[in-house]
């Protein structure tokens, strides 16, 4: 039993020490992030005042309007 609980929470201490889980964002295509990688572009703001990174091709297409 005592080592059924040590490996609980020796799991429980991993999972909230894990680097690298960014926030979601743009119906998951996005992540939050302060710097978006070199094929990313910034389409909205998340809400922990980061750049919500979204690769072109999930972003919506602007239509060009014509005066």
């Amino acid at each position: 039993m005592k080592l059924l609980l040590l490996t609980l929470a020796t799991l429980l201490l991993l999972s909230q020490l894990t680097p690298g889980d960014t926030q979601k964002c743009w119906n998951f295509h996005g992540k939050c992030r302060y710097r978006c990688h070199r094929k990313e572009r910034v389409y909205v703001y998340c809400t922990n005042t980061k750049m919500c990174c979204v690769k072109p091709k999930y972003q919506p297409k602007q239509k060009h309007r014509l005066f």
